[in-house]
C-alpha cells in the first residue's frame, strides 16, 4: 500500500470510529448521524479499496513491460 492508500483507510477507520460512537453511546443521542457517519466510512472504503486496485494494476502492468 502506498501512502494515499493508507491515509484513506485511515479517514476510513475515523469514520467508522465516529458513526460507532453515535450509534452507542447514548449520551450523544443523534441515531441520523450515525448513518451519515456509516455512510461516509463507505465512501472512504470504497475509495481506499479503488486506490489500492489502481495501485496494484499499475505495479502488474509496468511489470508486463
Amino acid at each position: 500500500m502506498t501512502e494515499d492508500s493508507i491515509l484513506i483507510a485511515f479517514v476510513c477507520l475515523i469514520w467508522a470510529a465516529l458513526a460507532a460512537l453515535y450509534a452507542f453511546v447514548p449520551m450523544f443521542s443523534m441515531p441520523g448521524s450515525t448513518m451519515v457517519w456509516g455512510s461516509g466510512a463507505a465512501v472512504f472504503l470504497g475509495l481506499t479499496i479503488m486506490t489500492e486496485a489502481r495501485e496494484v494494476h499499475l505495479k502488474s502492468s509496468r511489470q508486463r513491460r
